[in-house]
C-alpha cells in the first residue's frame, strides 16, 4: 500500500530521507508491526517497507482517519517511528510516552532543550542516535535543503543501550 500524498507548503513539511533509518533498524525486531503516524509523502514508509517492515501510517494532513494526538489507530501496532511535525514536536513526545511502547522520533538535538521535555526524559528515560551527518530535509518547495541543526533518533523502549542523564 503506497502512503497518501501531503501537499506542500506547510511550515512543518520537511521530508525525510530514507538513509536516516539505516542507523535505526538495528534495533528494530522485524516481527514489529510500526506505526508512521506522520508520514507526509511517506518517504520513511517506504524505506522501513523496503526493508521488510510491516508499517501502517498516517497524517492528519493527508485526511487520516485517527489524529496520533488524538487516538489510537484501529490495528495493533509494536512501535511508533516519525519525524514529528516541528511545531507539535512536544506534543508528539509526550503522547509517545503516554501511549507506553517503544518509539523513535527523529529530532533536532535542540529538543534536549526545556524544562517540560526534560521532566519527560528523566521520568520515563530517553536513549539517542547520533546521526553522522545532517539531514538534508526535502523543503516544502520541494527542493532539498541542508539543515542548519544537527538531527537524532530520540529513543524509548528500544534498549539501544546507551542512555543520558538528566540532572536535577
Amino acid at each position: 500500500m503506497k502512503p497518501p500524498t501531503m501537499q506542500q507548503g506547510h511550515s512543518d513539511d520537511f521530508q525525510t530521507p530514507e538513509w536516516v533509518l539505516d542507523y535505526l533498524m538495528p534495533y528494530i525486531p522485524k516481527k514489529w508491526t510500526i506505526w508512521e503516524c506522520a508520514c507526509g509523502k511517506g518517504n520513511l514508509v517506504r524505506g522501513l517497507q523496503t526493508r521488510e517492515y510491516r508499517v501502517i501510517f498516517s497524517d492528519i494532513l493527508n485526511g487520516a482517519i485517527f489524529d496520533f494526538l488524538a487516538q489510537l489507530p484501529p490495528i495493533s501496532f509494536d512501535m511508533i517511528l516519525t519525524n514529528p511535525p516541528y511545531t507539535s514536536k512536544d506534543r508528539f513526545l509526550a503522547q509517545c510516552y503516554e501511549f507506553n511502547k517503544p518509539f523513535a522520533l527523529l529530532m533536532p538535538l535542540t529538543a534536549l532543550e526545556g524544562q517540560k521535555r526534560q521532566a519527560l526524559y528523566r521520568e520515563h528515560g530517553l536513549e539517542l542516535i547520533l546521526l553522522p551527518r545532517r539531514v538534508n530535509f526535502e523543503t516544502p518547495s520541494g527542493e532539498g535543503a541542508g539543515a542548519w541543526f544537527a538531527s537524532a533518533w530520540f529513543t524509548s523502549g528500544l534498549q539501544i543501550g546507551h542512555g543520558l542523564t538528566f540532572s536535577t
